[in-house]
């Protein structure tokens, strides 16, 4: 699955995520991209999955109409801690997950 770390999602995430293809918004140079045109990057480079922590993605875009699926942290602070409990969540909606649709895991 090629899975795209937004710029808010720390880095060193990625170590957790090794059976994947897994790239940074920076790593793809896409920092100062606004979430409307990252979308549209993310999906025109054949990323299957946004990983965010960004709550309002799905008030402020339509994702229905897109091609990729967006996957929301609902965590208290964009460190690596935070993450790791929700993980394994995460990994079993894996084979489930639908595009333009938006995912929240708490």
């Amino acid at each position: 699955m090629n899975i795209l770390l937004d710029e808010c999602v720390p880095a060193p995430l990625k170590q957790f995520l090794a059976n994947h293809h897994v790239k940074t918004a920076s790593e793809m140079g896409w920092s100062s991209l606004k979430n409307g045109k990252l979308l549209e990057a993310s999906i025109k480079e054949g990323f299957d999955v946004l990983l965010t922590i960004d709550k309002n993605i799905h008030h402020q875009q339509n994702i229905k109409s897109l091609r990729i699926t967006v996957i929301v942290f609902d965590i208290a602070r964009n460190k690596v801690e935070f993450f790791k409990p929700l993980l394994p969540k995460f990994f079993s909606m894996l084979d489930t997950l639908q595009k333009g649709k938006v995912y929240i895991i708490k």
